[in-house]
């Protein structure tokens, strides 16, 4: 017993700082309102991670008031807000990040490697060099937790990057990070700039190095474990790995592999593994981008086993095949939740399960859509709740969905009568088309005027069963933005338009955003 918690004191804390809500919102489809952060948010409080960064506050009215409710609302983790190295762009994060007091952190970055100084910044070193300082010395007046990122590191020069290391921890940088910021370094090679820097600035151990690793070859999970072999205390990650291009580390892998594996790695995190599940979860309702089935730890094939072998090994030993138990990463072991006769009060606490925080409003249309569903199915399935969720919690400020009427057959063209609602008003068409949801989209189309293309368009069942609730995808694109709606129904025809209007709300809060200043 007393060996046992002797290896728990001694395996060393790596903090996590995530960036789900700032560099996982910028990728395509991903935009989230200041409601989604803050759910999101919320989750991650539960999650326990160390950092939380809320966005970039210079962007725009919109993202600076989301990390301002955030540093307001969320206790527990720190809360950071990511800046360049401009006076005007850290005095506005600190303006919403010191709500959080001690907790907020000022991240501020410039790039540092040769190709980035001379096409993007147009920058000599010495300069470059200068304004890190300025910029860290501007932050460290508003606060003691300041963070600065070499932009593009593992492509910098390495005695150029120690020197930059040393003299912003000189002026006050409290965690320097050393992102792989367009996924290009591989596991060996990242190891040996992380003990370089450790080897060769002085002043290293007055700072918590960290590494924030994208995903474009496939290795950025491999990279920051790699970084903290060698010393490397904090990892920057997404939940589901999202972000820009191909992504960044998964936070529920890189969390999971320590957890498994603290017999050859001596490291362990604060992060309570049973909200994976949930927080993977609640980001697919909000974004409307599922995981893979085959993805690691969170993917709907992750602890299913068809091979009879595998299957016979599981019933005799489950760990023969599961080197983790599902119930370690939050996944209920039951289905089946609730039927029809279950109350607002169960309803309400299997949602917080699954990682849903509704208002009451939301939660009542919520659980009258639950009502209705549990008349029409035999067995509800988390999956389904997840469904609910996804369409009665979203903010639907400009498009609202009314009633579809569709007439259809083998040797009737069909017809599609919509009504909606468009910034309260009322309005109502009818369409032809090939088939009832090209019909349907085209009526849509016509009441809301958009002249946005339908890119992608795929519909799937979110159970089993004939009476399984459809659940549609769809990839809406404008001159400047693309992004992802997504819908569920028992009828596809009304998951359909659910998606279509999902999707064009989407694309109605980015061009706001734009001309907000993004």
């Amino acid at each position: 017993m007393a060996k046992a918690k002797k290896q728990e004191d001694d395996r060393q804390i790596i903090r996590i700082f995530d960036t789900t809500l700032r560099d996982g919102e910028q990728a395509p489809g991903n935009s989230m309102n200041i409601d989604e952060k803050l759910r999101l948010a919320k989750q991650l409080q539960k999650l326990n991670v160390d950092v939380i960064e809320a966005g970039f506050p210079i962007a725009s009215e919109g993202d600076f008031e989301a990390v301002k409710l955030v540093a307001q609302s969320i206790k527990g983790p720190q809360i950071a807000g990511l800046c360049r190295s401009s006076e005007k762009d850290i005095d506005r994060a600190w303006e919403a990040l010191k709500y959080a007091g001690e907790r907020g952190r000022i991240h501020t970055f410039i790039a540092t490697s040769d190709i980035h100084m001379k096409y993007k910044l147009q920058m000599e070193p010495n300069k470059v060099l200068a304004s890190a300082v300025k910029a860290v010395k501007r932050a460290a007046s508003y606060t003691a937790n300041v963070e600065f990122s070499c932009e593009d590191a593992v492509r910098t020069r390495l005695p150029f990057l120690a020197e930059v290391v040393e003299a912003v921890i000189d002026a006050g940088a409290t965690t320097v990070n050393i992102p792989d910021t367009v996924g290009y370094t591989i596991p060996v090679e990242y190891f040996n700039i992380i003990k370089y820097l450790k080897d060769n600035v002085p002043n290293i151990d007055k700072a918590v190095i960290s590494v924030h690793c994208h995903n474009d070859l496939g290795l950025s999970v491999a990279n920051s474990l790699a970084a903290i072999q060698a010393g490397a205390r904090q990892v920057e990650c997404t939940i589901n790995g999202i972000g820009e291009r191909a992504g960044n580390c998964s936070l529920e892998e890189f969390v999971m592999i320590l957890r498994t594996r603290q017999d050859i790695l001596p490291f362990r995190t604060n992060v309570v593994t049973e909200q994976l599940t949930p927080a993977s979860r609640l980001l697919t309702t909000v974004t409307g981008i599922a995981v893979q089935p085959n993805k690691s730890v969170v993917g709907a094939n992750a602890f299913a086993h068809e091979a009879g072998i595998h299957q016979h090994g599981m019933l005799m030993e489950k760990s023969t095949y599961e080197i983790m138990t599902p119930e370690s990463v939050g996944l209920s072991a039951g289905a089946l939740v609730l039927g029809k006769h279950s109350g607002r009060h169960a309803f309400k606490q299997r949602l917080e399960a699954l990682g849903h925080e509704l208002d009451d409003e939301k939660l009542n249309r919520a659980f009258e859509r639950f009502k209705t569903l549990a008349d029409l199915k035999k067995e509800v399935f988390d999956e389904d709740l997840d469904a609910i969720v996804a369409d009665e919690a979203r903010e639907e400020e400009k498009y609202k969905l009314g009633h579809i009427t569709v007439t259809c057959g083998s040797f009737a063209v069909a017809t599609a009568t919509v009504q909606m609602e468009i910034d309260g008003l009322a309005v109502r068409t009818a369409e032809l088309g090939d088939g009832p949801v090209d019909a349907t989209l085209k009526a849509i189309k016509k009441l809301t005027k958009t002249k946005a293309k339908l890119m992608q368009y795929n519909v799937g069942s979110i159970t089993g069963g004939t009476d399984a609730q459809g659940e549609v995808t769809v990839r809406v694109a404008d001159a400047t933005h693309t992004v992802v709606g997504k819908g569920s129904s028992t009828d596809i025809i009304e998951a359909s338009a659910k998606a279509y209007i999902h999707a064009l709300n989407r694309l109605s809060y980015k061009q706001r955003r734009l001309t907000e200043g993004v």
